[in-house]
């Protein structure tokens, strides 16, 4: 998979350029606030649909305008696709394939498949319970753009059945238990098959990445991984009307596949809280790759590899180790000094201010 060409107009602080990317290792390069990581969210929104940064859409867009485009063509084996995304503030984006409008954000992500790696990645150890989902989450998308729907449809169900909790204003009553009764079914049809294919996909990642962490640590740890949820033995169904009494005193959903864990132990200890912070980075790196290698094996083609500013936050060793397990695939490298030895760039582009200045 390869961005053959890359349209920006009024985004971040973009107000026009236009790239031509090659294969191989672009390194762009600029000072801090220039709009190195511009350029790398544009690529990676194509991708998931959103902000990997987890900014808004008025954030996007260039200060005093109204929109922001985001054009890009995208070659994937022998197949070429257009894509557009207009960035509307307050308002509903525009998406286009191949200059057909498509109404659905599914019908456009899978276009262009894009594996992240970022200065905050260490979130993926040290942080809550939800960036590890929407870790899972994100590659089932890579791995088919209908999980997208599936992940779509059960934040929906789960909101109304959120919003039913709050209406109900801490009161059980016959209407509100027989509304609840049909949502719990819905959340439980897209829940328990959502959990099913994250754990597939977990018993996938497992051995690729308890090999990578062996080979970052010179053979001396040891990571297993595990998919908790508390309502495991009863079944999500059980679950459900046991805590249903409290979920309407709380007003919110207390148990379900949002509320799940990826435990992850380095050495049988718990990487969050007993690894060292040099070991939760290789832990951190070997999961983005372990998802690009099983995304690839599943698609039959290589994800884009956008690195953000990583080298900033590794050391001289885990760089030149992340460099030699880097797959052969497009590479977008952003940088404010020298890259580790090593890396060879088969093209540079300086950025200044918004502006492409050399190429």
């Amino acid at each position: 998979m390869l961005v053959q060409r890359l349209w920006l107009k009024d985004f971040r602080n973009y107000a026009s350029v236009e790239l031509y990317l090659t294969g191989g290792i672009t390194a762009v390069i600029g000072s801090n606030g220039q709009g190195k990581t511009n350029l790398v969210e544009a690529v990676a929104w194509l991708a998931r649909g959103s902000s990997f940064r987890g900014a808004t859409t008025d954030s996007m867009v260039r200060s005093t305008f109204d929109r922001a485009v985001i054009r890009a063509e995208v070659v994937d084996g022998k197949r070429t696709t257009l894509l557009e995304a207009e960035l509307v503030v307050g308002g509903r984006n525009r998406l286009q394939v191949n200059h057909n409008r498509v109404q659905r954000q599914g019908d456009f992500i899978g276009n262009v498949r894009a594996t992240i790696f970022g200065p905050d990645d260490l979130v993926l150890v040290k942080g809550g319970p939800a960036e590890r989902r929407s870790f899972l989450d994100d590659l089932l998308v890579d791995i088919a753009p209908s999980n997208h729907g599936l992940r779509s449809d059960f934040d929906r169900i789960l909101r109304q059945r959120n919003n039913l909790l709050r209406q109900a204003s801490g009161r059980n009553s016959p209407e509100v238990s027989a509304s609840l009764d049909v949502w719990d079914s819905k959340l439980c049809q897209v829940g328990e098959e959502l959990v099913a294919r994250r754990v597939d996909l977990l018993e996938g990642l497992k051995p690729v990445t308890g090999e990578l962490v062996k080979f970052l640590s010179d053979g001396s740890s040891e990571l297993q991984m595990f998919y908790e949820r508390a309502w495991a033995e009863e079944g999500l169904e059980q679950s459900l009307t046991r805590v249903r009494t409290d979920d309407i005193r709380r007003g919110t959903t207390t148990v379900g596949p949002h509320r799940d864990e990826v435990r992850l132990m380095v050495d049988g200890l718990p990487a969050r809280s007993h690894a060292s912070q040099g070991k939760q980075r290789s832990l951190a790196v070997a999961l983005r790759l372990a998802g690009h290698k099983v995304v690839t094996s599943n698609t039959g083609s290589n994800p884009i590899i956008l690195l953000d500013d990583v080298f900033s936050e590794l050391d001289p060793i885990r760089a030149s180790a992340l460099i030699s397990l880097l797959p052969k695939a497009q590479t977008v490298v952003t940088t404010a000094g020298d890259l580790p030895e090593g890396v060879v760039v088969d093209r540079r582009i300086q950025v200044e201010d918004g502006a492409v200045v050399s190429r």
